[in-house]
């Protein structure tokens, strides 16, 4: 299998970013960590194992970016209106550095975006709001709206809400979209959803694949025994859905 690491200085978040891209072809996907994890997270947990033979087979081409939650959604000691605005410098690294670098590694013209736990809130925005770069988007075990506070997982942005905010919580302006071109757009993609049954976030996932349905635009959704936040079963779902 192919194995490349990369790392720069992201002119957007004025420090050294650092990937990991597995596979030489077919379709390139931005896999997104978990909360505050790292890039090489799914390498060390056995997920990109239960994707070699896609991988081997020219299938897939998987690009592990590195998380900056740490100095968005998670830092407690800036203002809520700080974060957000770390959140969408983040985003500017993925449109600008992170394609760059994908439209360089593969020839092809899909790309998609997944993720596990926080990496498919960040996996479904991302693709959400910028549909006509995508084809596919896969969200596992996620929560989709980072303001909720719903068992043990508090509002990370201490009940602060601003455009801004409310722009990148896909349960939130997915009710309201109207905009015929961005429809059309979500409408060609590929969407799945899956979480557990025990999950927390399973209410949230329902009401967003709802939502999604109600806004004419098809999605699968999957529920999984048990909790299924955890690596053992995230092992199960990749090959499935991604």
């Amino acid at each position: 299998m192919n194995r490349e690491y990369h790392k720069w200085f992201s002119h957007n978040l004025q420090r050294d970013m650092e990937l990991l891209v597995f596979g030489h072809a077919g379709r390139a996907v931005i896999f997104f960590p978990t909360r505050m994890a790292r890039f090489y997270d799914y390498e060390n947990w056995g997920i990109i194992a239960s994707l070699s033979t896609q991988i081997e087979n020219g299938e897939l081409q998987i690009f592990c970016v590195d998380s900056i939650d740490g100095e968005s959604f998670y830092n407690d000691e800036v203002f809520p209106s700080a974060r957000i605005d770390r959140h969408l410098q983040y985003e500017k690294y993925l449109l600008e550095e992170v394609l760059s670098l994908i439209y360089q590694k593969n020839d092809g013209d899909y790309i998609e975006t997944a993720g596990c736990s926080m990496g498919a809130y960040h996996a479904i925005n991302l693709a959400m709001k910028y549909p006509w770069l995508f084809k596919k988007t896969v969200g596992i075990s996620g929560r989709y709206d980072l303001t909720d506070n719903i068992g043990d997982f508090r509002d990370l942005l201490n009940g602060f809400h601003n455009d801004e905010v409310y722009f990148n919580m896909p349960a939130q302006y997915i009710a309201n979209l109207n905009d015929d071109r961005l429809l059309s757009a979500v409408r060609n993609m590929e969407i799945i959803l899956a979480v557990g049954e025990t999950d927390p976030f399973l209410t949230g996932n329902q009401h967003l694949s709802s939502l999604l349905w109600e806004k004419g635009v098809p999605n699968q959704f999957h529920t999984w025994e048990s909790n299924a936040h955890r690596p053992h079963y995230w092992r199960k779902m990749a090959p499935m859905y991604i």
